[in-house]
This record gives C-alpha cells, sequence and structure tokens, in this order.
C-alpha cells in the first residue's frame, strides 16, 4: 500500500506530523491543509479543491485543541475550529471531479458518557453530556451531512493520544516533580475512574488497517483494549520514569493546578473506558496493548 496521495488537514499538531511522516515513509506522497506553512489554506477553495481531486486518503485533524481554559471565547473556537473546516473539506469533496475513496475525521472517545461501571463499546457506547460531548457530537453530525458516493467516511473517535508531545507531557512533569500519586475527585472515588489511552503508532497503524477494511463501521473506537484506572495510570508513570516519590493529588489542588497552567481537569477526572471492539473483531492487532510497553517506548526514546 504505496504510492498514495494522501491529504492531511490539520497536519500542524503532533497526531499529523507523525501521520505525515510515517506515511512518507511508507512512500506515499502527502499535502496539507492548514493556516500556515501547509500546501493549502483555509479558504481557499480552489487549491483545496486541486489537492483532494485524484486524491487517495483524506484525514481531518483540524480543531483548536482542548487543552485550554473553557472560557466562552475559547469554546466558541474549539467548536467553530472544528465545524467550519470540516464543512469546507465536505464542499470540496463534494465538488471535485475525483474525491478520496475514504475520508477520515478525527472525534474523540470523550463522546461518550462518564462511565466506570461497565467499557463503553463501538455497540453499545452511551453519548454522555455537557461541553466536550457537544463538540464531538456536532463535529460528527457535520462530518456525516457531507456524504458522497464512492467516498467511504469514518470518524475516529480516538482516546487519549500518548507520544512525543502528547497529554502525556504534563503528567510526566508531576511525576517527576513528585506530585505523580493518585488523583483524587470528580464523580468517582478512590482515584478508580479510568483512563483509556493509545499509542501514537497505533493510530497510525489502524488508520491503515481501515483503509483496507471496507466493512468495520463508519464510527471506530481508536485505544487500546487495556484502559487502567487512573491509580494505575501513575503507578505505571512512576514505574517508568524511576519516579521514588508521588504525593496524592486531591481535586482542590488539581483545580489549583490546572486554572495555572490554563487547562482543565477533565483530563484526569473524567472516566473514560473504552473499548475497541470493531477493531478487534476485525483482526486488528495493537502494536502497544499495554500502558507499560507503550510509556517506555514513547519516554525512553
Amino acid at each position: 500500500m504505496t504510492g498514495r496521495r494522501i491529504v492531511i488537514a490539520g497536519a500542524s499538531g503532533f497526531v499529523g506530523q507523525y501521520l505525515a511522516s510515517r506515511f512518507v515513509e511508507s512512500g506515499d506522497t502527502v499535502a496539507t491543509i492548514g493556516r500556515s506553512g501547509a500546501d493549502a489554506r483555509w479558504g481557499d477553495a480552489a487549491a483545496i479543491g486541486a489537492l483532494l481531486d485524484g486524491s487517495d486518503i483524506l484525514i481531518n485533524l483540524a480543531g483548536k485543541s482542548v487543552n485550554c481554559r473553557y472560557t466562552r471565547k475559547n469554546m466558541a473556537a474549539i467548536f467553530s475550529s472544528r465545524l467550519l473546516t470540516t464543512a469546507e473539506l465536505g464542499e470540496s469533496v463534494q465538488a471535485v471531479a475525483r474525491p478520496p475513496r475514504v475520508w477520515f475525521n478525527a472525534s474523540t472517545a470523550t463522546i461518550y458518557r462518564h462511565a466506570d461501571d461497565h467499557p463503553m463499546t463501538d455497540e453499545t457506547g452511551e453519548l454522555g453530556a455537557g461541553f466536550s460531548v457537544n463538540v464531538a457530537t456536532a463535529w460528527e453530525r457535520e462530518f456525516f451531512a457531507h456524504s458522497r458516493a464512492g467516498v467511504r467516511q469514518v470518524a475516529l473517535r480516538m482516546a487519549i493520544v500518548l507520544g512525543d508531545g502528547s497529554a502525556l507531557t504534563p503528567l510526566v512533569r508531576l511525576a517527576r516533580l513528585g506530585f505523580g500519586g493518585p488523583q483524587f475527585g470528580g464523580k468517582t472515588s478512590g482515584a478508580r475512574q479510568r483512563f483509556s489511552w493509545v499509542h501514537i503508532e497505533d493510530v497510525h497503524r489502524a488508520i491503515e488497517f481501515l483503509s483496507g477494511s471496507p466493512d468495520v463501521g463508519d464510527t471506530v473506537n481508536v485505544s487500546s483494549p487495556n484502559p487502567v484506572e487512573n491509580r494505575e495510570l501513575m503507578a505505571t508513570l512512576r514505574r517508568v520514569l524511576g519516579a521514588r516519590i508521588g504525593i496524592p493529588l486531591f481535586s482542590w489542588m488539581l483545580e489549583a493546578g490546572a486554572f495555572a497552567i490554563r487547562t482543565e481537569t477533565e483530563l484526569l477526572l473524567k472516566s473514560r473506558w473504552v473499548v475497541p471492539t470493531r477493531l478487534l473483531a476485525a483482526g486488528f492487532e495493537f502494536e502497544f496493548p499495554r500502558l507499560e510497553g507503550a510509556l517506555r517506548d514513547i519516554l525512553h526514546k
């Protein structure tokens, strides 16, 4: 599966950069759409259409990072940066003579409810409520509103992606400072909230697998089959880093810290219990199914 033309929208983030480099390593040609430094800029319909016409795969990752305070301004930007770019791509996909055969659009496993009673599977996962869920559902709705015959659409409900420059960075800093203990707070007691994650290489491998597996489904959980509790997450991180001390953090401490670094506590306190049943049923094998192996691969590099 080499020599393809792949277009990545929103390729400036760490996931987009990683995917682009991996595809190029495989012999594919990669073109990008973005706000600056890309092959086509948002708002330039002719340039975007020229990239999409005759391409094989479109991957849309565009959207403002949710690693920020949820002010009214930031929430509006999180919504618009996803919906407007997806709509712009959809208009081009519908207009070009030779559209890509597969369009992958980023989504998020945060679309599911806070779950500490049973896992959210592809088939039985229950949607949640609140700002993050509203973003995810609106994003998927906009995506599937731009269907076209001959173009397969897949929404990638990605768990927290671990890699160089990911959400792992603040957790590593905490652990190295001695604050790598369990995090208490939220709706689940005892730091038992689930942490669903996926190694960035398995995101790349899942996209490759899905591009050649047309019957898997139009929404797919991209998450390790082995989510962990918060306690296990932090204990594993300390072990990999060789951090002897792990002071626990309570909700008021997390809130103060999140305010100081201009982010939210949802990353640590929402229980995300997600299982990739469609990928597993189709025969996909994860290169990094266990957290410790994933962390050692990322951090020891």
